[in-house]
């Protein structure tokens, strides 16, 4: 059994978990009892902290605490004296090197497996979901421009239960930059829709693979002007497309 508790600290939210009530013997090496503790919590290191007993854990961008004697898992901000967030320093370093790794993972995806949408003379690079409301704020802004080629990939990283049915018609379609559109104007799939065939289910899952190749964080991210751009943030989109 898993226990979630939730307490304030410094106007932030801090969470921990704690495994029952079994402790971790002290003789197990700490990513050994972190990962047995733990295995929903995929670690790509673990490191000791200043604190005497507490372990770093860095997962993707999120940095975790762990505390092997009672076997908790803090997720929160250690601050230093005068609020200096150790937590943030850390955080903006990781997620500097995963953007720039994520855009050197996304000069080599095979845009010929792309949805092409538009014929501009600035490319923008896509990870979407048809389900996700952000997504199709966004897309409804690149709708308008004229100036822009839109090479669109599908991923799904939200309990989204349509999502994949529309994907797979999207991907299957005669049409497939019409069928985009239509699916992340909200409508509804057409009763004519055919079944996906196991080619197009195959490049659904294609697609989400090179998603997690690249490390996609969110839905939507964006590739423009080897810039990454997370989330619709219009703002930002629209002043890369300046540049």
């Amino acid at each position: 059994m898993q226990i979630l508790v939730k307490f304030g600290a410094l106007g932030a939210a801090v969470v921990f978990w704690a495994t029952a009530a079994i402790a971790a013997p002290l003789t197990v090496k700490p990513d050994e009892a972190f990962r047995e503790a733990f295995p929903q919590v995929p670690a790509d290191s673990i490191k000791p902290t200043d604190i005497k007993g507490l372990f770093e854990v860095v997962s993707g961008t999120r940095i975790l605490y762990y505390f092997q004697e009672k076997n908790y898992l803090f997720v929160g901000d250690i601050y230093q004296k005068g609020l200096k967030n150790l937590t943030a320093e850390k955080r903006a370093e990781l997620e500097k090197k995963h953007a720039q790794a994520a855009l050197e993972a996304a000069k080599k995806l095979p845009l010929e497996k792309a949805v092409k949408i538009g014929n501009g003379k600035k490319v923008i690079i896509e990870f979407t979901d048809p389900e996700c409301p952000f997504c199709r704020n966004a897309s409804a802004y690149l709708a308008k421009r004229t100036d822009v080629t839109r090479y669109v990939f599908f991923i799904v990283l939200a309990d989204h239960p349509l999502a994949m049915a529309k994907i797979h018609y999207i991907l299957g379609a005669d049409d497939k930059a019409q069928a985009y559109e239509d699916m992340m104007a909200g409508k509804d799939l057409p009763k004519s829709a055919p079944v996906a065939t196991e080619a197009v289910k195959g490049w659904a899952r294609e697609d989400a693979a090179l998603g997690e190749k690249v490390g996609i964080p969110a839905t939507p991210t964006f590739f423009l002007n080897n810039q990454m751009v997370v989330g619709a943030n219009i703002r930002q989109i629209e002043q890369l497309l300046k540049d």
